[in-house]
């Protein structure tokens, strides 16, 4: 009687299932721990991150490819040097957007938008 070359194949899948399923358990109960997230809810790296905003360098990652690399409106976004708009208007911009803007505020809090507004204002 020959052997069928398939059923390896099939015991490979079917160990493969159980254990995707049983990983899948596992992590369920240890999605605290694998999210990083301490007793306030809040992620280790999101209140690392509050206290240790960069608004330059954010803009340098964010900001540049739409208005321009010093900021003055190179491409499609405009100057953001000298702008007369109030730090609340601002704050309101970036967390929201505007226009073809993208809306930063599920990525950054609002303590960091400030820190943002304030940096943008103080472009000359």
């Amino acid at each position: 009687m020959k052997n069928n070359p398939v059923v390896p194949y099939i015991l490979i899948f079917a160990l493969g299932l159980g254990l995707i399923f049983f990983m899948s358990l596992w992590g369920a109960d240890q999605k605290k721990e694998i999210a990083g997230e301490n007793e306030d809810g809040k992620t280790e790296d999101t209140a690392a991150n509050a206290e240790e905003f960069d608004p330059e360098g954010f803009t340098q990652q964010k900001c540049i490819s739409c208005h321009g690399g010093d900021l003055t409106g190179g491409g499609i976004g405009p100057n953001l040097h000298g702008l007369s708009d109030s730090k609340e208007t601002i704050h309101d911009i970036i967390k929201n957007g505007q226009n073809n803007m993208p809306a930063f505020g599920g990525q950054i809090s609002d303590e960091q938008i400030d820190q943002l507004a304030d940096y943008i204002l103080t472009l000359k």
